[in-house]
């Protein structure tokens, strides 16, 4: 099984960190999307840590931009096409 994890929202890592180490208990795959606030989150350390274990990690270029400037990006920084790439090779998506 294959999980995506759709982040949206600022306050959205207080529930994925929790879910992600669960997910790499379990054995589950599992990758992120970042877009809109949710790109916010990727300023924490604690979110960095538990993204090194994701298939992959990409945030909205547009919502990067937006959101976060000039600062660089930690994650792979792409587009909603990426986002639909994902979604067309995951078996569940959680929108966060």
């Amino acid at each position: 099984m294959k999980i995506l994890f759709e982040i949206t929202s600022q306050g959205a890592a207080d529930i994925l960190i929790p879910l992600a180490r669960a997910c790499n208990r379990a054995g589950v795959s599992w990758e992120c999307f970042f877009t809109g606030e949710g790109v916010l989150n990727l300023s924490r350390e604690d979110v960095d840590e538990v993204l090194e274990t994701a298939i992959s990690a990409i945030a909205c270029e547009a919502s990067w931009e937006s959101y976060m400037g000039e600062k660089p990006c930690p994650v792979k920084l792409g587009s909603q096409t990426n986002n639909s790439q994902i979604v067309g090779h995951t078996d569940r998506i959680i929108s966060l």
